[in-house]
């Protein structure tokens, strides 16, 4: 199948079946005839474990390394559980970033309700702000590093 028809087959576009193609992860077969390249069903189930992958927001090179895996004949999966596993603790420690986010916001906004609007001056932007700290503040910085 031609590049139009596999990235039709797994729902996504021409492009992504040449990005993965000009890196390396699938390989057409390159016709003697004419130098069209094809793809054949292996490699339409490559792509669609890239795609899942992808979904999982595994890397590219995190794919690559489990393709080398499966390639050599050795079962991938302990290395899918590590980068799952892995993956689940980053989203957890964003997710509970978020709910902090969350909650400094939700007060911000209460606070700042019944406080006025003023012009800025020479010293500050915006009193909401620069006035005080809000509360549970304890990156006075501002940048997480």
């Amino acid at each position: 199948m031609r590049v139009t028809e596999l990235a039709n087959a797994l729902n996504t576009t021409p492009d992504t079946v040449r990005y993965y193609t000009r890196i390396g992860l699938i390989e057409p077969i390159k016709s003697p005839k004419n130098g069209y390249k094809s793809y054949g069903k292996a490699v339409q189930q490559r792509l669609k474990f890239i795609l899942n992958t992808r979904q999982l927001d595994f890397s590219v090179e995190e794919i690559r390394e489990i393709l080398t895996e499966a390639d050599k004949g050795h079962t991938a999966c302990p290395l899918v559980r590590e980068i799952v596993e892995h993956r689940l603790a980053e989203t957890e420690k964003q997710f509970q970033s978020a709910l902090l986010l969350r909650e400094k916001l939700k007060n911000a906004i209460s606070d700042w309700q019944s406080k006025p609007d003023k012009a800025p001056t020479g010293h500050m932007i915006c009193h909401l702000i620069e006035g005080e700290t809000l509360e549970g503040d304890d990156n006075q910085g501002g940048h997480d590093e």
